[in-house]
C-alpha cells in the first residue's frame, strides 16, 4: 500500500474519533438509520429479503446498520481499530453481517452478490483500478452497485490536487465522467446518477450501475 493511502487511513480514523467523540451512541446511530433509510429510498434500489449484500469500505455506521432482512458482509481496513476505540461500533449489534478488517484490495470474496454498495469510500483506497475490480467481480449479472463519489467541478483544481494533497482522506482526485467511464468500461451500464450535494470544488453523486442480465429494479434519474 503506498504513503499516501497509509496517511489518509490514519487521517480517516482520527476524524471518526473526532466527529464521534461526545456523541450518543443511541442517539448517533438513531439518526443514522433515518440517514440510510432515506439514502435507500432516494437512490430507488430494492432490497428484497434474502438478497446477499456488499458494503464496501463500510465504517463504523454503514448502510449494512438497516439490512437485516438481507445477508451481510461488510469491509473495512479500520473495522478492528473502530471496535477498540469507538463505543458506537459493536459487530455484535449486527448478528445479520459478516464483517471483515480487510481493505478493498485485499478483499478475498467467497460468495456472491446481488447488490453492492461502496459509499463514501471508493477515493480513499489505495489502488482504485484493482478495487473496482475487487468490487464487480464478486457482483452477478444482472446485480447493482451502489457508488458515491466525489467529484471535481474544474479541470483546473483537479490538477492541483493531483499533484498535491491537497485533501489528503481522498487520494483519488478524479471528474464525474471519469468515475462514469471507469464502470461503463467495466461492462456496466449506468442506470442513475443522482446529484446529492453541490459545492464549488466538489460535487458529491451516487452512481447507480448495473451488471448485465438480471431483474433488480432501480428507475432512471439524474439530479435528484
Amino acid at each position: 500500500m503506498s504513503l499516501r493511502w497509509s496517511i489518509a487511513q490514519a487521517a480517516e480514523w482520527r476524524w471518526w474519533r473526532r466527529y464521534l467523540r461526545g456523541k450518543s451512541k443511541d442517539a448517533y446511530l438513531d439518526w443514522k438509520r433515518e440517514y440510510w433509510k432515506k439514502f435507500i429510498s432516494d437512490t430507488n434500489v430494492t432490497i428484497p429479503a434474502g438478497c446477499k449484500v456488499l458494503d464496501a469500505g463500510c465504517g463504523p455506521a454503514g448502510v449494512f446498520i438497516v439490512l437485516p432482512q438481507a445477508q451481510v458482509t461488510a469491509i473495512d481496513p479500520l473495522l478492528d481499530k473502530y471496535e477498540g476505540t469507538l463505543p458506537h461500533f459493536d459487530r455484535k449489534d449486527y448478528p445479520w453481517v459478516q464483517f471483515q478488517t480487510v481493505s478493498l484490495e485485499q478483499f478475498k470474496p467467497t460468495d456472491t452478490f446481488d447488490l453492492v454498495f461502496c459509499l463514501n469510500a471508493i477515493n480513499h483506497v489505495a489502488d482504485l483500478d484493482l478495487a473496482l475490480d475487487q468490487l464487480l467481480q464478486p457482483l452477478n449479472p444482472g446485480g447493482v452497485l451502489v457508488l458515491s463519489i466525489d467529484a471535481h467541478n474544474h479541470p483546473f483544481f483537479k490538477k492541483i490536487f493531483q499533484w498535491l494533497p491537497g485533501d489528503i482522506l481522498h487520494p483519488h482526485q478524479y471528474d464525474l465522467r471519469e468515475y462514469q467511464d471507469m464502470l461503463t468500461r467495466r461492462g456496466l451500464r449506468i442506470e442513475a446518477t443522482h446529484l446529492k450535494d453541490q459545492a464549488f470544488l466538489f460535487n458529491y453523486y451516487v452512481l447507480v450501475a448495473r451488471k448485465l442480465g438480471g431483474d433488480i429494479l432501480v428507475t432512471e434519474q439524474v439530479g435528484g
